[in-house]
């Protein structure tokens, strides 16, 4: 299996980090995707995935709650930074992410707006880097999809979808998209609907560790992965083996150079 979206360079983690990345292996995940929310992070990201370099994959981006109204706006230097630390790194990514939009942190027009011009940039990046997207889309999801269509966006995880089934159907239906399935979809209706209106081939796992886990307000890690299989082989009435084959494919066409 892979984990296509873990925030596994979290202080949450600072503990046991190596103990939480062996469960993930035993548990049969191969690769985990960390993905960065800041300059600070994306740094912090690099580092911790440099010490694990056969199970964690690093991705660096700007996420988009950064632009929330309780914080300072981001700088368009600190952008320019994320852009800088990326090239710099290329032959380390995964892809660039986390990136996005979220319109339940951010609520004003003027930062919603900011908030779309970062992931323009973001999607400018990727392409001129010949990374893939990994997308944040929280209470935005139609308004996602509509702005990495107008980009010309080619490669895309969409993580966590909380949007219409519908959107993402219609979405899925461009080679090069596809959606990641957190263990939290054994409690959640929406992504339930989620996973019976979207084909197999169109689907990924993800952890979203140390959130959206099976059971809420504990700790998420990796190794419940398992849980998502679990659910995903029964709403889609196959076998947990041929949910690992098919998700693990799509991870690895979409990220590419992944094993």
């Amino acid at each position: 299996m892979i984990d296509c979206h873990a925030h596994l360079a979290a202080t949450e983690f600072d503990a046991d980090r190596p103990a939480v990345i062996e469960r993930a292996r035993g548990a049969g995940v191969r690769r985990i995707v960390v993905v960065g929310e800041d300059p600070g992070d994306d740094r912090r990201v690099l580092e911790v995935c440099a010490r694990h370099p056969q199970v964690l994959c690093p991705c660096i981006g700007y996420h988009p709650d950064r632009f929330a109204e309780d914080r300072d706006l981001p700088t368009d230097d600190a952008i320019e930074a994320v852009a800088r630390l990326a090239r710099d790194n290329r032959a380390q990514l995964l892809a660039i992410g986390e990136v996005g939009l979220d319109y339940w942190y951010v609520r004003t027009d003027a930062r919603r707006a900011a908030q779309r011009a970062c992931l323009e940039r973001m999607v400018a990046l990727a392409d001129e880097l010949a990374l893939p997207l990994n997308v944040h889309s929280r209470s935005a999801g139609h308004q996602t999809l509509a702005l990495l269509a107008a980009c010309g966006a080619q490669r895309v995880l969409m993580h966590a979808f909380d949007g219409k089934a519908s959107y993402a159907a219609r979405a899925a239906e461009q080679e090069g998209y596809l959606f990641s399935i957190p263990p939290s979809v054994v409690r959640s209706v929406q992504k339930q609907k989620l996973v019976r209106r979207l084909p197999l081939e169109s689907l990924a796992l993800e952890s979203d560790s140390p959130v959206l886990g099976p059971d809420p307000g504990v700790r998420n890690e990796p190794a419940n992965l398992a849980h998502a299989v679990r659910c995903l082989a029964e709403l889609k009435g196959v076998s947990e083996d041929r949910v690992r084959e098919v998700t693990t494919g799509n991870a690895r066409r979409l990220f590419g150079g992944i094993s």
